[in-house]
């Protein structure tokens, strides 16, 4: 199933009272330091589960229709901070900022809310490809850094990119930290998972995208590779940038603009460059 934009809109009482139907009744949880359920951890979820914090990660998974929410924990700020209102049988903890700290990653800014929900459901190839031609598919091979795709993540949200490709083995998992850096933007943006980059990146070809790969020793310049129809950027990781069989599967190579005096950018930084020269192409 594919997600949409219109996802993160309506009410927390509709999308969830949805969600609820035939759930059994829970009422409000109410925990004490130390002794919170599920709070023995360090970030980690239970089993089949992911675990967000923050106000916008955890604000766009409960406007989420496709999320699956097991529980929040919280603090009454944190609660008031939202922009909307809980169902009265939504299981929340309420609990102290120290208490929501073992919850998460050392050091997370949970800003007052943790929330444990399923995984968002598979998206496939196929499901993205034959949408409006305007949006760009961003490709990344081996990105593996969290914070990185997170912020991907955001870029593509806000220049409207179709979706975001990765690898199943060479990329993270949905986490915590993903959804953080992503502000929201999880919940907005396709983002799949092939087994094979090489051929799925054949299969973007021939859905009529035109491959540009992003590259520091290129001759072009994005701007002159740029074409007029569909577009897949294609990223790899810092250092090694794309693996060979990945650039071969590219139809040109091009490289952003940047001063001699900077021998590259972080790749959340260049993928943002990139979708931006995409959205204001003439």
């Amino acid at each position: 199933m594919s997600r949409k934009e219109s996802h993160c809109h309506g009410t927390f009482g509709d999308i969830m009272n949805k969600q609820d139907e035939g759930r059994k009744k829970k009422g409000a949880l109410r925990g004490r330091a130390g002794r919170m359920q599920g709070g023995r951890g360090s970030g980690r979820a239970s089993a089949g589960a992911v675990r967000l914090w923050g106000r916008h990660a955890v604000e766009a998974a409960l406007k989420n229709p496709e999320r699956n929410h097991r529980k929040l924990w919280a603090t009454r700020e944190g609660v008031a901070s939202l922009d909307g209102e809980l169902p009265a049988d939504f299981p929340v903890e309420w609990a102290q900022p120290l208490d929501l700290a073992r919850l998460v990653a050392r050091d997370a800014p949970h800003q007052g809310l943790v929330l444990e929900c399923d995984a968002l459901p598979d998206v496939y190839l196929d499901e993205v490809l034959h949408g409006d031609p305007s949006r760009p598919l961003v490709v990344l091979d081996q990105v593996t850094d969290p914070h990185n795709v997170g912020a991907i993540l955001r870029s593509a949200a806000a220049f409207n990119a179709c979706a975001i490709l990765t690898q199943d083995r060479h990329a993270p998992p949905e986490s915590g930290v993903v959804a953080k850096s992503a502000s929201g933007a999880l919940e907005v943006v396709p983002w799949i998972r092939v087994v094979n980059l090489a051929r799925a990146l054949e299969e973007v070809a021939e859905a009529g995208y035109w491959r540009i790969g992003l590259a520091g020793e290129a001759e072009s310049t994005l701007a002159e590779a740029l074409p007029a129809g569909p577009v897949a950027l294609v990223l790899g990781a810092e250092g090694e940038g794309m693996r060979h069989n990945v650039q071969q599967h590219c139809d040109a190579i091009a490289r952003l603009p940047i001063s001699e005096a900077m021998e590259s950018l972080n790749v959340s930084n260049a993928s943002a460059i990139a979708l931006y020269a995409v959205a204001t192409r003439s």
